[in-house]
Order: C-alpha cells, then structure tokens, then sequence
C-alpha cells in the first residue's frame, strides 16, 4: 500500500473568493487612478491590469485582507502587493481636500456651520519609549488621533494628520489653526465637551467653535443647559454617522504599520469613503 503524505490543498494551495462590499463605480475610480499614473510614469508592464490591482487594494483596505493571501490567490509576490497598495494609498491621498479648500466648498454651497469631532485609531502596542506617547490614557489603549469635519449631514469634508494617541484634541486643532480658519471663511463649528477651551479669543466675539455646558462638583447644570447640551447633540449626530462610514474599512480596526504611513492611510480612505456616499 503506497502512502500519500502530500498537503491536501496541493502544489498550489487553495483559493477561495469572495464578494467585495463595494460599488462597482469605486473599483473603476480607483482603476482610472491607477492606469493615469502609469501613463503618467511611463510604466510599460504590469504584473496584472490596472482593474484586477484595484480589486485587490481595495480588498486591503475594506477587508483587511493579508497581502500575502491575496499574492497567493493572483501569481504574485507579497512585497508586490505591499506596493501596490502603498502606492494607490498615496495617489488618493494626494487628492483628499485641504482644509481651506473645504471651508471654502461648504460657503459656496450656502452652508454656516460644520461639525466638528475626533476619533482614535487604534495601533498595535510596540515595544520601547518611541511608542509611549502613542497610547491614550482617555481610551485605555494605543492609537492615533484623528480629527474630522464634516456637513450638517455627516459628509466628511476634512481629516486632520494622524497624531499620538496622548494628544487631546484641542492641541490637535491648534496645530491646524481651525478656528482661524474657521473665522477666516466665516463658519462656525459644533463640537462636543472635549472641545471646550479651544475657542479663546474676545468673549465678545462670536464664537468659532460652539460647545456645550459642562457641570461641576459645586455647580451643576441648570435646565436651561440641560436643555442646551440635549439641542447640540442632536445637532451633532451627524458627525458620528461620517465617522462610522470612515471606520467601515477595516483595515482601521488596528493599523499594523508604521503610525507616519496613517495620515496618507486616513487621507485616501476619506476619498474612496466619499465616493461610496456620494453614489
């Protein structure tokens, strides 16, 4: 009787496919990306089409996938995909808005007020004091800190830089100048509690930035201010719906890389999130 000890997925392994949760009209924008910047460069040769190399970046980015499965699945190699991907990352991000630019598209449009919020992206916990200032003590885990802006009904307009997770996010705002920015286009902004302070400029003035009422030990809230805070977070909502739509890729439940790759990250999937919405 003659033995067979050989793998039982074969020489090849096995592959399996699976449905994308995406439109068909972002696969053809980020394949137009693609084929634009090989004419551009002059790039002869591909392994596969600018169609297939698409797919399996958005397959990265949406589901998380491993690159070195999906090098399997296609006849590549797994550094090709890591390339891959980090190059369709950086030409959409390349194209998200600049915070300017995006003030200056909701005046246009006739709108008064954005919606202003922050969200942490969790990391993998590295080792060593460079990773230190990386974890949140507000979250109780390591991430990076990311702010957003979005219209009165949750389309995200802007996200900030990826910084360390122990950043609040007033420090994150003032780095980007918002409420001068703000002020500058004539916009106001809606935001939560952790925004209280970041508006200090003339009390006379109106504000930039609108929060709401905070209680303490030896004050507590009137109904008055009850009344406030329950009208502004009705009002802000929206702003969670953007932030839920960003997170519905995946590949943000815990970045793996290294955290100065995330602000490019977050930048391109604010444009293929914007592409989904907006179909």
């Amino acid at each position: 009787m003659k033995k067979n000890n050989g793998s039982a997925e074969g020489p090849d392994g096995l592959v399996h496919t699976a449905r994308l949760p995406l439109s068909s009209t972002t696969l053809n924008y980020l394949a137009t990306v693609i084929r634009g910047h090989l004419k551009k460069i002059g790039s002869r040769w591909r392994a596969l089409p600018a169609g297939k190399i698409a797919a399996i970046v958005l397959a990265v980015l949406r589901c998380d996938q491993r690159p070195s499965d999906l090098a399997g699945g296609n006849g590549v190699h797994r550094t090709t995909i890591t390339r891959w991907v980090r190059e369709a990352v950086g030409l959409l991000a390349a194209r998200a808005p600049r915070l300017d630019r995006a003030l200056k598209k909701i005046v246009r449009t006739g709108g008064g007020v954005v919606l202003l919020d922050g969200t942490l992206i969790r990391t993998r916990r590295r080792t060593g004091t460079a990773n230190r200032k990386n974890y949140s003590g507000k979250h109780k885990c390591h991430g990076l800190l990311v702010i957003a802006l979005t219209d009165d009904r949750g389309r995200l307009l802007w996200v900030s830089a990826a910084r360390p997770g122990r950043s609040s996010e007033i420090t994150a705002c003032r780095h980007d100048h918002l409420t001068a920015k703000l002020r500058a286009a004539g916009l106001g902004a809606i935001a939560d509690l952790g925004f209280i302070g970041l508006d200090d400029s003339d009390p006379d003035a109106e504000p930039a930035v609108i929060t709401g009422y905070k209680a303490a030990r030896n004050r507590p809230l009137t109904r008055g201010q009850k009344l406030s805070n329950k009208a502004l977070a009705a009002v802000r909502a929206p702003v969670e719906h953007g932030f839920a739509h960003l997170k519905n890729w995946r590949v943000l439940g815990k970045v793996r890389t290294n955290p100065r790759w995330a602000t490019a990250l977050v930048r391109a999937l604010l444009v293929l999130t914007n592409r989904e919405v907006a179909r």
